[in-house]
């Protein structure tokens, strides 16, 4: 089991690195057989869903990366129960396509393996997402 420190201390981390847009940081934290999903309709908005593996989850970041820019992150709450972990955020993004900025709400839910992110299910405004990136 992982403690509270080192949640809070890989959760900085990745948060850091996803703020720099430094792929190579942010894939530090996740365990070789971990998992990431943007919970969402798959039909409604094809951003969400889920991969796994530290190869897919690199990749599916790095397009994340490429399109939005993390300009700042308040954590609002931060709450752990034995291996997972609770953080609600507000983040102002720039959506670098079409040079929008917004300010949303995120709520990523973590487990943790071997001192690593093993699973991050990320909940976001997809009707937001859908209206940004809409063509």
């Amino acid at each position: 089991m992982t403690d509270r420190e080192t949640m809070q201390r890989l959760v900085t981390q990745a948060y850091t690195a996803r703020g720099k847009g430094d792929i190579d940081s942010l894939m530090d934290t996740f365990g070789p057989n971990s998992s990431f999903e943007l919970v969402g309709d798959k039909k409604a908005l094809h951003l969400t869903g889920a991969v796994e593996g530290h190869a897919n989850i690199t990749q599916a970041l790095a397009q994340f990366i490429t399109a939005f820019e993390f300009m700042d992150r308040k954590i609002t709450s931060f709450l752990v129960d034995g291996d997972r972990a609770a953080v609600h955020s507000t983040i102002t993004v720039y959506f670098i396509p079409k040079k929008i900025t917004f300010t949303t709400d995120v709520l990523d839910l973590f487990r943790f393996e071997n001192g690593k992110i093993a699973e991050l299910v990320e909940f976001a405004d997809t009707a937001l997402l859908k209206h940004i990136t809409s063509p």
